[in-house]
């Protein structure tokens, strides 16, 4: 597939002083000595809104932290029980006409048996889509989720949409939340409660914000850790697990061994017995007593 970049003088372009502030993608560039040869090209806004496969886009450490919190809790949360998956950073097609594939922070979306190693989620192809999706702006490219987004999602019907949205161009991050719900297609901003917290509805978890990240709480009121404390948690239910499967397993082939040892005790006794009367039976004709 071919590639094309909007000019530095287009609406959406990526500053002169920076050209590849939003990211950047490989895109074909033959010359004489190299038929094959790539060229790094900058992003653009409309890039990041509509991403390509392969696209780097420019985020900072910070979110990338955010996001993988956000992922590893609602995993957790959803993915044990089967409820649903949790998508990070793959880019999602719709089937709905004329709406372009974007790329997600995070996406919830139920109906899925089987995780796949997707690169693009393909809405009509799965069978499934969405029900909750959560963005973090960044300060460079935030219009996108606060305007552009909140129009695409809704035609896509994405039940409920959460930004987190970092108010703040330099220095300490000032987060707010904004939780968008589907009604008659169409979003409308959905209220916190009186702890400014947002419910995220399919996982019943509430999300807020402390100093300048997010955090999420159960249904009474307990926060989940950091990103690492969510990991070595889920990493501890998954040995848990795994260790009663072993055990279960064991104790199964335990009990089979014991059937099949008590099997061939009953079959020998049945031989000896079986043995003996013969023995008794011959040695009664010998002795003439039959």
């Amino acid at each position: 597939m071919t590639h094309t970049t909007t000019p530095a003088s287009a609406p959406g372009a990526p500053p002169a002083d920076d050209p590849f502030r939003y990211g950047w993608r490989f895109v074909p560039r033959p010359t004489p000595d190299n038929p094959h040869h790539l060229e790094q090209a900058p992003l653009t806004l409309e890039d990041v809104l509509h991403p390509e496969v392969g696209d780097f886009i420019v985020h900072s450490d910070r979110h990338a932290i955010d996001r993988m919190y956000l992922t590893a809790v609602l995993r957790t949360r959803l993915e044990e029980s089967g409820a649903a998956i949790v998508l990070s950073d793959v880019r999602i097609a719709w089937d709905v006409p004329d709406l372009r594939p974007h790329g997600p922070d995070v996406m919830v979306i139920p109906g899925i048996v089987e995780r796949q190693d997707w690169s693009t989620f393909d809405v009509a192809v799965e069978g499934a889509r969405p029900a909750l999706i959560i963005e973090i702006t960044s300060p460079e490219t935030r219009e996108n989720e606060l305007e552009i987004k909140v129009d695409h999602y809704a035609r896509a019907g994405v039940p409920q949409y959460v930004i987190v949205d970092n108010q703040s161009r330099r220095g300490a991050r000032r987060l707010r939340l904004l939780d968008y719900r589907l009604a008659d297609g169409v979003y409308r901003l959905h209220p916190p409660d009186a702890a400014e917290r947002v419910h995220l509805v399919i996982a019943d978890l509430w999300l807020g914000i402390e100093g300048d990240h997010v955090v999420c709480y159960d249904e009474h009121g307990a926060a989940f850790g950091d990103y690492a404390t969510v990991v070595r948690q889920a990493k501890e239910a998954e040995r848990r697990a795994k260790e009663a499967e072993r055990w279960a397993r064991r104790e199964a082939e335990r009990a089979q061994q014991e059937a099949a040892a008590r099997e061939a005790e009953a079959r020998l006794r049945a031989a000896a017995e079986a043995r003996l009367r013969a023995l008794e039976e011959e040695l009664r004709r010998l002795r003439g007593e039959g």
